[in-house]
């Protein structure tokens, strides 16, 4: 596993961090560490209420930058920190973001530097990236509710709590999102938005046949590299369905994920969804057949050597069926394969995606690729193959979702 996930993901940006009063100024100090190994450059700002629960000489060891705490501060030449630093941000997000800056944003009020650079931001260029923390009865308040509402219709990305114990004692809505959340949520809101529009469909992992109760015929995928374009597509800006086989991976954020198990549950799934998809993606590694009947109770040895003879049906091709369906020929839905080869890739992939009628065709070698953290890709259409280097599988879904929304951005069938 790659110590470091956000490697080189925000290198070059520059970072207004927020910080209010809340217990979770905890969390914002693993955000700041976070943001600094993605290659961020981080401007930490404190209103004085942030500093009865973190100092700012921490999160200057953090950020490695002198931190702003009043909006008096004579550094800047034209004593205008409110200007200069919103100006020169990529971004400001604001974690934890108290019910009282929430209110101060709602109502324009501008009392400390933090709230007066969110006021001066060029919002058609710097996004505000807000983290509410608070307690449950404090979150659900009608006021603050409210005042959400008005800061949102204002352009303000507000990202949302999760629920759980609090800090007073008491357990619901209200908890500070965790760090890892909000880097995505920011790399997200940094991304390019080439599919802004699109709904695409993702189907990841493998799928498991049953013989009996407690044993089946399934394969090693371990869906990284579905759930990794999942999180690009995402990213790029398109609604995203992800179909998963039994795996074990987090869903990305922002992702509505369907769990199944076996390929004709998937097929199911695919079916449903793909009627109001516009990208069609088969990750998964469905298996090809399954045993005609499963067993109602284990099978187990009798000490007689006598193997138990099974009768194999085949599973329906999900990627072919969409693919040669009403919507895909008539070019409202671009399909995209993949193979999974263990030798002669370039001719298996051109031989797989002519069978298949798909547009393009994503050929790797497996099943060595299988549960890695890294892979390499070979993309063949009908003019040519296209080799995307060994590289992470985050970096790869990234250069993949920009081939497809290039690609579908001039398609028909």
């Amino acid at each position: 596993m790659n110590a470091n996930p956000y490697a080189g993901e925000l290198a070059g940006r520059r970072i207004v961090l927020g910080l209010t009063g809340g217990a979770a100024c905890f969390k914002a100090a693993e955000l700041c560490r976070l943001l600094v190994k993605a290659g961020a450059t981080v401007q930490v700002v404190m209103t004085e209420a942030a500093g009865q629960f973190i100092t700012p000489v921490a999160m200057q060891a953090l950020s490695g930058q002198p931190v702003y705490v009043s909006q008096w501060d004579a550094r800047p030449d034209n004593n205008m920190a409110h200007i200069n630093l919103s100006r020169a941000a990529d971004a400001i997000v604001v974690a934890p973001a108290s019910a009282d800056f929430i209110a101060q944003l709602a109502q324009g009020r501008a009392g400390e530097l933090l709230a007066l650079l969110c006021l001066a931001r060029p919002a058609e260029r710097v996004p505000l990236l807000l983290a509410p923390s608070m307690n449950r009865e404090m979150w659900a308040h009608p006021a603050t509710q409210r005042n959400l509402r008005q800061i949102a219709l204002d352009g303000a990305q507000v990202l949302g709590v999760a629920r759980g114990d609090q800090a007073c004692g008491e357990f619901g809505d209200g908890r500070m999102l965790e760090a890892t959340e909000l880097m995505e949520e920011l790399i997200a809101e940094l991304a390019p938005k080439v599919l802004v529009g699109q709904h695409v469909l993702i189907t990841a992992g493998p799928t498991f046949e049953a013989i009996d109760p407690v044993r089946g015929i399934t394969n090693r995928s371990s869906g990284k590299m579905g759930f990794a374009i999942a999180r690009a597509a995402r990213e790029a800006g398109a609604q995203v369905t992800l179909v998963a086989g039994p795996v074990a991976l987090p869903t990305p954020r922002g992702v509505q994920r369907v769990d199944v198990v076996s390929a004709q549950n998937m097929h199911d799934a695919v079916m449903e969804s793909a009627q109001n998809a516009h990208i069609f993606i088969a990750t998964a590694a469905v298996a090809d057949w399954r045993p005609a009947t499963a067993a109602e109770h284990k099978i187990k040895k009798d000490g007689s050597g006598v193997v138990p003879q099974m009768t194999f049906v085949e599973n329906p091709d999900i990627l072919a069926e969409v693919a040669h369906g009403a919507r895909a020929q008539a070019g409202e839905l671009f399909c995209v394969g993949f193979a999974a080869e263990s030798q002669d890739l370039l001719a298996n992939a051109q031989a797989k995606r002519a069978r298949k009628g798909v547009p393009l065709l994503v050929g790797n070698i497996g099943p060595a690729t299988f549960g890695q953290d890294d892979n390499a890709l070979l993309l063949v259409d009908d003019e040519a193959a296209i080799e995307l280097p060994r590289a992470s599988k985050r970096m790869l879904a990234q250069q993949l979702v920009a081939e497809i929304a290039r690609r579908v951005s001039g398609w028909s069938a």
